[in-house]
C-alpha cells in the first residue's frame, strides 16, 4: 500500500476521534471532548459542523499537525440511505443527505461526511466516506416480514466488521471477495453478520433494537408481548424506541450499562446479574448460527470484534459453543479509524473502484408489497 497521508475523522455524541495516517502508520490520533452544554446549544445534529470543524481545525494546529501534503480526507458516514458497501465520493447528493440526516436517524455520524468536506475543500484533496452505517446488502428473504408494508432493514457497525474482516483475510492469504465469514462486533452495541464473498447479505439492525441484548438494547423480543407492555405500562412512542434502542438490555434489567460490572457481578455470586450475562451470551450464539445457516454451513471463520471481545469469559463461550462452524477468531476492540483510511488509500491505489452514490435505495420497496 503506498504512503498516502489521509485524515480520518469519526464524530460522536460528545466527542470526536481524529487520526492522521501515513501509509500504514497512524501518525497521529485524539479524541476531541465537546463539552454537553456546548453542544445543548445546537437545534439540529448538522447545526454543529462550524463548532466542531473549527475545535478539530485548532486542535491539530497547536499540535502542529501539517496537513498541506494531505492526500485524501475521510468522514464517518451518517445519514444516508441504504446503499451497498465500498467507499464513496462526497459529492453534492451524498453531502447533503448527511446535512438532512436522509435515512431519518439524527446522528453525530452525519457530520462525518460534512467536516471532512471541509478540510478537503481547504487542502484540495478528495473527500470520501467507507462502509457507512446505512451499509446494507440484505437479500430479498432477509427483507421480508409477514407485516405488508414493513420491512427488515439493517444497521450494523459495517465498517468495523468489513475492516475486521479484511485484515483476517490478509492474514490468512485470502481475498475478502472470496471467503465467507460470520462476522461480529460486539460491544456497546452488537451486530452479528453474513459476509458471503463481500457482502453482508443478513444481519441484525442495531437502530431497531434487533439481535441479541446489549448494555443498553432490548434485543429481539417477542412481539405480542411487547405489545402488552407497551400498553400496560403506558409508553408513549418515544418511551417505548428508547426502551428498544437506549434503556434496555443491562440499563432496563440492572441499572447500569457498564458490561464490565455486569460481569464482575456475575463472577461474584450475584445469580441474576449471571443470568443476564449467560443470556447476552447465548443470544450472541443463537445469532452466530443463525447467520451460518443463511450461508448453507459454508462458513470459512467466525471472526470477534469490539469492545466487549476483550472478556476472555465471553470469547471462549462462544468458542466453545460455535467452533464446530468453522475456526473462531477474536480481534478485539475497533478498527474504524483504520478503516476509513485503509479504505481511501485501496481508491487511491487502484485496488478498489470509487462509487458514486446516487441517494436512491438500492432495493424496490414495491416488490415487498406484491405491487
Amino acid at each position: 500500500m503506498s504512503e498516502y497521508k489521509i485524515l480520518a475523522i469519526n464524530p460522536g455524541s460528545t466527542s470526536t476521534k481524529v487520526a492522521v495516517f501515513k501509509g500504514e502508520e497512524k501518525l497521529f490520533s485524539e479524541n476531541v471532548a465537546h463539552a454537553a452544554e456546548d453542544l445543548a446549544k445546537f437545534k439540529e445534529v448538522s447545526d454543529q459542523l462550524e463548532f466542531r470543524f473549527n475545535m478539530i481545525k485548532d486542535m491539530l494546529k497547536e499540535q502542529n499537525i501539517d496537513l498541506s501534503d494531505l492526500d485524501a480526507v475521510v468522514g464517518r458516514g451518517g445519514g444516508l440511505m441504504a446503499s451497498e458497501g465500498g467507499v464513496y465520493g462526497i459529492n453534492d447528493v451524498l453531502f447533503d443527505h448527511a446535512v438532512r440526516g436522509a435515512n431519518g436517524v439524527q446522528h453525530p455520524a452525519q457530520l462525518g461526511p460534512q467536516i471532512a468536506k471541509s478540510f478537503a475543500d481547504e487542502y484540495g484533496c478528495p473527500a470520501f466516506v467507507v462502509n457507512p452505517p446505512d451499509t446494507d446488502e440484505l437479500i430479498p428473504e432477509a427483507r421480508m416480514t409477514g407485516i405488508k408494508g414493513v420491512l427488515r432493514h439493517v444497521h450494523t457497525h459495517a465498517l468495523n466488521q468489513k475492516e475486521t474482516a479484511i485484515v483476517h483475510s490478509k492474514k490468512m492469504g485470502v481475498k475478502y471477495e472470496d471467503m465467507n465469514y460470520v462476522v461480529c462486533h460486539i460491544g456497546g452495541g452488537t451486530s452479528i453478520t453474513a459476509h458471503q464473498h463481500g457482502k453482508m447479505i443478513d444481519g441484525n439492525d442495531i437502530v431497531g433494537g434487533d439481535g441479541p441484548m446489549t448494555p443498553t438494547r432490548s434485543g429481539s423480543v417477542p412481539v405480542a408481548e411487547l405489545v402488552d407492555y407497551i400498553f400496560a405500562n403506558n409508553l408513549d412512542k418515544k418511551a417505548a424506541k428508547a426502551l428498544a434502542t437506549k434503556t434496555g438490555g443491562f440499563v432496563n434489567l440492572l441499572g447500569t450499562s457498564d458490561a464490565l460490572e455486569v460481569f464482575n457481578k456475575a463472577e461474584a455470586g450475584d445469580k441474576f446479574a449471571k443470568l443476564v450475562w449467560d443470556a447476552m451470551v447465548y443470544q450472541c450464539i443463537k445469532q452466530v448460527g443463525a447467520m451460518a445457516a443463511a450461508m448453507h454451513g459454508k462458513v470459512d471463520a467466525i471472526l470477534m470484534g469490539g469492545g466487549m471481545v476483550h472478556n476472555k469469559d465471553l470469547v471462549a463461550k462462544i468458542t466453545e459453543a460455535c467452533s464446530f462452524i468453522a475456526p473462531v477468531y477474536a480481534y478485539p476492540g475497533e478498527f474504524e479509524m483504520e478503516a476509513m483510511a485503509n479504505g481511501a488509500a485501496r481508491v487511491l491505489d487502484g485496488e478498489e473502484e470509487l462509487k458514486t452514490y446516487t441517494g436512491e435505495l438500492n432495493y424496490n420497496v414495491n416488490e415487498f408489497i406484491g405491487e
